[in-house]
C-alpha cells in the first residue's frame, strides 16, 4: 500500500468502471431474490401437493409442468433460497484473503503493538499507519488493492476497546467490543515465536442464525489452514464472549518425552504412545458483537441486520 496521495488517472477510471460494474452485479442478484423466492415458494407447494395426493393449487395449474421439470432437478442445495447475504462468502476458502488492519487516528503505544500483534495473528494480512487517512480514503485504498477485508481497532485511555471488521467490497460490517486484552509481553509464561503459517480454527458454541453469522466473519480472516500446521486459534463463546485463544501445539512420545514430528509414518501402536502439548503464543482477548451492517463502514443509512440492545438480552444468549 502506497502512502502517496496522487492516484494515476487511468487507474483510477479503471477502479470506477470495476467498482460501478460490481454494483450493478450487486444490485442485480438483489432484484431477483423476489423471483427466486416466488418460484421456490410454488415449487414447495407443487411437491407437497403431490406428495399428499392432493389438487394442485389454481394459481400453479398453468405452470406446473415446467415446475415439474425443474422439481425433478432439485438437490439439496437448490431447495434452499439464497439470499444475498449468502453471496458476500461465497468465494470464501477458494483464494486467501487480504486483509488490512489499521487503528484509530492518534494511537497509544499500546494500541500500535496490539495491531502489529494482530498483524502477525492474520495471515496475508498489512498494516497500515492511520496518519491523516479518512474512512473514505481506507476503503478507496483497500477496493484498489483488492483487499478482501478491513480490521480497524480502537482504544480509550491507552487501552484497546473496540475491534470493526470490515468485508470488502459491499460489506457487512461487524462490530466487536474488545476486553480483557492481553499482548504477548503480558503473558505469565515467556510465549515462543509466533508462526505466520496458516493456522487451524476451533469454533465453539456458535449454534443460531446470529453465530453462524459471526462465525462466518471471523473465519474469512483467515485461509485455510495448512495440513502440516501447528498453530491453532480458538474462538470460544461462552454467554456471548468470543474468548480468543492463540496456541502452538506439538505431539509428544509418552515413552521418550521427544517431540513426535508431523507426517512421519506411524506404527499401530504411536497413536496410543502420544501426548500434546499446548503452549501459549498470545495476544488473548475476548470480543463481544453489538452490531451487523449490511454495507462497509464508509456507508451511512445503511440497513442492520443485528444490533444489540437492554430488551434482547436472555438466558439462552445471541450466538448459541
Amino acid at each position: 500500500f502506497g502512502s502517496s496521495a496522487w492516484v494515476c488517472p487511468a487507474l483510477l477510471c479503471s477502479m470506477l468502471r470495476k467498482n460501478v460494474r460490481l454494483r450493478k452485479e450487486f444490485l442485480y442478484k438483489r432484484a431477483l431474490e423476489d423471483k427466486e423466492a416466488t418460484t421456490l415458494d410454488k415449487k414447495r407447494r407443487l411437491k407437497d401437493a403431490l406428495e399428499q395426493n392432493k389438487m394442485i393449487p389454481t394459481d400453479i395449474r398453468g405452470s406446473d409442468a415446467a415446475l415439474r421439470e425443474i422439481l425433478d432437478l432439485d438437490d439439496e442445495t437448490t431447495q434452499k433460497r439464497r439470499e444475498m447475504i449468502d453471496d458476500e462468502y461465497a468465494y470464501v476458502g477458494t483464494r486467501d484473503p487480504k486483509v488490512l488492519v489499521t487503528t484509530s487516528t492518534d494511537p497509544s503505544n499500546r494500541l500500535l503493538q496490539f495491531a502489529k500483534e494482530l498483524r502477525l495473528l492474520l495471515p496475508f494480512s498489512t498494516r497500515v499507519n492511520r496518519g491523516a487517512y479518512s474512512i473514505p480514503d481506507l476503503v478507496g485504498m483497500s477496493k484498489a488493492n483488492d483487499v478482501s477485508d478491513i480490521v480497524v481497532v480502537y482504544e480509550h485511555r491507552g487501552n484497546p476497546t473496540g475491534l470493526l471488521v470490515s468485508h470488502m467490497p459491499f460489506g457487512p460490517t461487524a462490530f466487536f467490543t474488545l476486553r480483557d486484552v492481553v499482548l504477548r509481553h503480558d503473558l505469565p509464561e515467556k510465549p515462543p515465536n509466533m508462526s505466520e503459517s496458516n493456522p487451524h480454527l476451533i469454533f465453539h458454541n456458535f449454534q443460531t442464525k446470529i453465530g453462524q453469522r459471526t462465525m462466518k466473519i471471523l473465519q474469512a480472516l483467515f485461509p485455510p489452514a495448512a495440513q502440516l500446521s501447528t498453530r491453532v486459534m480458538s474462538f470460544i463463546n461462552k454467554n456471548d464472549q468470543i474468548h480468543v485463544r492463540h496456541h502452538n501445539w506439538k505431539s509428544i512420545n509418552k515413552k521418550t518425552g521427544e517431540e513426535v514430528v508431523e507426517g512421519q509414518e506411524e506404527t499401530p501402536g504411536d497413536a496410543r504412545s502420544k501426548s500434546v502439548s499446548l503452549a501459549e503464543v498470545g495476544p488473548r482477548f475476548c470480543l463481544e458483537l453489538w452490531k451487523i451492517e449490511l454495507g462497509t463502514l464508509d456507508q451511512r443509512n445503511v440497513k442492520t441486520e443485528f444490533e444489540l440492545r437492554a430488551f434482547i438480552n436472555s438466558a439462552s444468549g445471541t450466538l448459541a
